[in-house]
């Protein structure tokens, strides 16, 4: 018998037995998944004992006790569902009937596993059971459904809470728009931090549950933007308010007011899967997924000559080669890519008018001669579309890294900055222009990085990226222009360098974003980097007032250098023992490749690159990886005990490394000190330790990799996580292997904030 995990549309499990169920109910996140999926296995176990109809007394023991603790344990839950409605009054009715539903199907399921009724012996003394098996099903599907309303219902609880700290933002917002006086200011500002902190760790929360990876990058790219706008927002006021009758510094903050509102509204649209005025959402049109559906359609036609028609193949084509115009009409696409990509243009359509003209024949005669023919010409037309992908990667690419080499010195901010402090209007002018050719060039080169991204989630990165730089290039102008009227103004001065602070972090942003594209066309796994989000309050609160987020001066960044290299070396290592993977998708690579992502942003710190700008950045960016380190472990130690072999303890060992590393590094990111040294001691213990997790991952990976790789030969023993679950339940429906021991509870999971208590089934 096997379980399915849930579908984008509810929960469904099969078995042979025939029995299946579907909540009806879309589930979004993560954690409601996973909270139902071991309900289905435990169901469906039940089911398959009611369809033997003998068993012996061991079994039937068994069977009442799982019955009776899926039964206690609804109840439980239940309770805590119910607690949840009474507390939040728009939800009641329709908690209270799911609750309803969810205790009546864990009493009936209770009844109809209670061997002692309907129940008569045979000759040998083996039980036979009478019960109903449609009973069983209607009451499991009806369990499961309630159960599932339940869930979504709570999780609604979290979407309140999210439009309820944006609310309050956007009021805050307000109030900071209209103030007129610095004290004024300082205080509602104060207050507007504490309430980004709180919605930066609600919308980090729902970004790390959601099962939609555009959705999860869609949200990355809103929270980016209002962690950014926060510093912004600060530092235009101010300068609004030193400089009241400025217009260039009343524009300069309303497009921070503007963009920051833009980004709240993104979140919400997010969260409750809505737009406003209920508009279509206009999906992003990229070539790498036209070619993509086009080389799977053409595919298509070695198994069925008739699933399409040539008219779809043709426009198919036809809409990939229009897309190909924002290429060879772009002004800075060279010569030599734009001749190449007409060529292969046309060629791509001699190809296709090939193909379908022994299609054609291949429908009516299906000689020997003739399907090698076709068999020819997909495999032509299908090399010249990749021909043409590669060509495109290529021309996006280099013009990418050209631009981001190019423009590495930041000459042009440097210039304003100058003009601007001078008080030189005709310079600020000057270098305006610049600066705006600047932002053409970058946002034409995100429109075509676009096209060859590869992936969603990257997708939407690279229009993150193009907004990025179309509306921080005039708030950059807006500043300079404010800075060049006020030349002795600090807090003009100041609000320019945040401003082009910005552009340059988007610089390192895009550069990475550079290296993912080029990952997933050379067939890695393009990992995005783990968001930095604000701190959580309470937690770092205290450090964040009395420590002044510091930057590495050049002799410090001398001192470390070393030790960031060998961090660098370290990452090429483990993507290099990642690669080697025949499965990219399990979870020991995932986690692997995640950490080492993060390792490398701080080996950038180290450089004085990448998005970690200050000591702060790098602290909170340890902590998340020691969590990572953490969460790893847990991951390695469950792909152990799938293991039988002689290398098994050497790998343990490893393992048992892992943990008071990452929780050493844990406590070192979280200790506050004072002083240039001593922040400079704990940068270094950072790394360090940093350095020594991602060691233990460069050798436990190839360990991993060997031993799964001989089990998979015959030599060693290995399930995988689903055969592993699968099995277990095929062995508990044994009748001699169902005892005590496999008997699961019914749980709560305790889940942050107001939503607490969702269920789970926990081994004993």
């Amino acid at each position: 018998m096997a379980t399915s995990p849930c579908s984008s549309s509810g929960v469904s499990s099969s078995s042979s037995s025939g029995f299946s169920m579907d909540t009806g109910l879309e589930i979004k996140t993560k954690s409601v998944e996973q909270t139902l999926i071991p309900l289905v296995s435990q169901i469906t176990t039940l089911i398959n004992h009611k369809e033997k109809p003998k068993k012996s007394e061991k079994t039937l023991q068994a069977i009442q006790r799982v019955g009776q603790a899926v039964n206690q344990a609804v109840a439980r839950f239940v309770t805590v569902g119910e607690t949840i409605g009474n507390e939040n009054r728009e939800l009641k009715e329709e908690m209270t009937f799911a609750c309803i539903e969810a205790r009546r199907a864990g009493e009936t399921i209770a009844q109809l596993t209670d061997m002692r009724i309907g129940e008569c012996r045979d000759p040998d003394g083996r039980v036979a059971i009478f019960t109903d098996k449609m009973g069983v099903v209607k009451a499991a599907r009806l369990l499961l459904s309630s159960v599932t309303k339940v869930l979504v219902l709570a999780d609604r609880i979290v979407v309140k809470q999210i439009i309820t700290s944006r609310n309050k933002v956007l009021a805050t917002m307000e109030q900071l728009e209209k103030v007129n006086s610095f004290q004024e200011f300082v205080q509602i500002f104060s207050q507007f931090g504490n309430e980004m902190v709180e919605f930066a760790h609600l919308t980090g929360d729902r970004q790390n549950d959601l099962k939609n990876e555009k959705k999860k990058a869609s949200m990355a790219a809103a929270r980016a933007v209002l962690e950014k706008c926060t510093m912004m927002l600060l530092t235009a006021s101010k300068t609004c308010l030193r400089h009241p009758d400025c217009e260039s510094a009343r524009i300069n903050k309303e497009g921070v007011f503007q963009r920051m509102r833009l980004a709240l509204e993104q979140v919400i649209e997010i969260v409750t899967d809505s737009r406003p005025n209920e508009e279509p959402e206009i999906a992003p049109i990229s070539i790498y997924t036209g070619i993509r559906e086009f080389k799977n359609k053409v595919e298509g036609l070695r198994e069925n000559l008739y699933f399409l028609s040539k008219e779809n193949l043709s426009t198919m084509l036809e809409v990939i080669l229009e897309h190909t115009e924002d290429f060879t009409d772009s002004a800075y696409t060279s010569h030599e890519n734009r001749a190449r990509i007409l060529e292969l243009s046309n060629q791509a359509k001699m190809e296709l008018e090939q193909l379908v003209s022994v299609w054609m024949q291949a429908q009516t005669q299906k000689t020997k001669d003739i399907m090698e023919d076709l068999e020819i010409a997909i495999l032509k037309t299908c090399q010249c579309i990749m021909d043409l992908r590669r060509e495109l990667h290529s021309s996006a690419t280099i013009l990418a890294a050209d631009l981001l080499k190019f423009h590495a010195d930041h000459m042009v901010l440097k210039a304003l900055k100058i003009a601007g402090a001078e008080g030189n209007l005709e310079a600020v002018a000057e270098y305006t222009c610049k600066l705006s050719e600047q932002k053409e060039q970058l946002v034409e080169s995100c429109r075509l990085l676009r096209h060859v991204s590869g992936t969603e989630p990257l997708e939407i990165t690279c229009i993150h990226a193009e907004d990025t730089f179309q509306v921080t290039g005039p708030q950059i102008v807006s500043a300079a222009e404010t800075l060049a009227l006020h030349p002795t103004s600090k807090i003009a001065k100041e609000n320019l360098d945040v401003f082009c602070e910005a552009w340059e972090s988007q610089m390192s942003d895009m550069s990475i974003l550079l290296r993912e594209i080029n990952d997933v066309f050379e067939g890695r796994r393009g990992e995005k980097r783990a968001y930095l989000s604000l701190p959580r309050p309470g937690k770092h609160s205290g450090n964040l007032k009395t420590l002044k987020p510091m930057k590495l001066d050049v002799e410090e960044q001398g001192k470390i250098a070393k030790l960031g290299l060998e961090l660098r070396l370290l990452t090429s290592d483990v993507d290099s023992e990642t690669e080697k993977w025949d499965d990219q998708e399990n979870e020991v690579v995932r986690n692997g490749q995640t950490m080492s992502s993060m390792a490398y942003t701080m080996y950038l710190f180290t450089r004085g690159e990448g998005l970690l700008k200050t000591t702060q950045d790098l602290f909170q960016q340890a902590e998340v990886f020691a969590a990572a380190g953490l969460k790893l472990s847990s991951v390695l130690h469950a792909f152990s005990n799938q293991l039988e072999d002689d290398d098994k303890p050497l790998l343990l060992l490893e393992i048992e490394k892992l943990v008071p590393l990452s929780q050493q590094l844990q406590m070192t990111a979280r200790t506050p000190v004072q002083g240039k040294a001593a922040t400079f001691t704990k940068v270094d213990a950072c790394i360090q330790k940093s350095k020594a997790i991602m060691m233990i991952i460069s050798q436990v990976l190839p360990i991993c990799c060997k031993l799964l790789r001989k089990c998979k030969a015959g030599n060693g023993c290995y399930r995988s996580p689903q055969l592993w679950r699968e099995n277990k339940i095929q062995n508990v429906t044994h009748e001699d292997s169902l005892d005590g021991k496999s008997v699961e509870a019914f749980g709560v999971k305790s889940l942050e904030h107001h939503v607490a208590n969702l269920t789970f089934l926990e081994s004993k």
